[in-house]
């Protein structure tokens, strides 16, 4: 894959648009800006994507690396992580941003939203044992909150504690003073964000775009105790990211 070309017509650039749903044309602008990123090898290590200026105050920058080197988002249906990527693990997980199709049917429309859900959800669970413990989404919520010099880490805590709860009374309705919570399934993901447009929201359109004004934007937090909300700012982080790759 490192020998490719800026061809439309060559059959790698039919395969990976079959798998990824890119056109060439964007296959060839991803291309172009992984060989830069990897200084023209053929692979693509961590440290290349740390060192991108335009992510340096993203609050979760190091979530959404490590989201590029998880191999449960390769849709290979692997478990654990890799140190480096090749271009086409890489163009897999570029397009759970990838915008959908206007002529898509309602059962792709949802095969692309259960996906980019897995993806959001996979960030979360570190462990990869299907379920988003408490502390796992804390740490998220701290670090998204937090390092965004709005709020410190105790209030984000306290947040995260609240939106836990708001997600356990959404899953399993009624609760015993006694009963345990264990975590988010993904099923109990899928219920709680069941009213938010992911298909059309988590989407990178090929623009230029300033990240700086995004970086600004991003340290305003208003009150995100409620899921919903702190998904909203997840998102921004995650497509702030994205727009900073291209």
């Amino acid at each position: 894959m490192g020998a490719l070309q800026s061809l439309p017509d060559e059959p790698e650039y039919r395969d990976l648009s079959e798998k990824t749903g890119f056109s060439f044309e964007q296959i060839g602008i991803l291309h172009k800006r992984f060989k830069q990123l990897s200084h023209n090898e053929d692979t693509l290590r961590r440290d290349d994507l740390n060192t991108i200026p335009d992510l340096s105050c993203n609050p979760i920058r190091t979530q959404i690396i490590e989201a590029f080197f998880d191999k449960r988002n390769f849709h290979q249906n692997g478990e654990g992580t890799v140190q480096e990527i090749s271009f086409e693990e890489f163009l897999v997980v570029m397009s759970h941003f990838r915008p959908p199709a206007l002529d898509m049917t309602e059962e792709q429309r949802e095969i692309i939203r259960r996906e980019k859900l897995r993806f959001l959800f996979n960030m979360h669970d570190t462990d990869n044992d299907g379920t988003i413990t408490l502390e796992e989404y804390r740490h998220v919520v701290e670090e998204l909150l937090s390092r965004s010099g709005a709020l410190g880490k105790e209030t984000a805590k306290g947040i995260a504690d609240a939106a836990m709860l708001e997600v356990a009374s959404i899953s399993m309705g009624h609760m015993e003073p006694d009963e345990f919570y264990e975590g988010i399934t993904f099923e109990h993901f899928l219920k709680i964000l069941k009213d938010i447009e992911i298909e059309t929201r988590m989407n990178i359109r090929f623009l230029n775009m300033d990240t700086t004004n995004l970086c600004k934007v991003n340290r305003a937090y208003p009150d995100c105790t409620s899921l919903t909300k702190y998904t909203d700012k997840l998102l921004e982080s995650c497509l702030w990211f994205g727009f900073g790759l291209l």
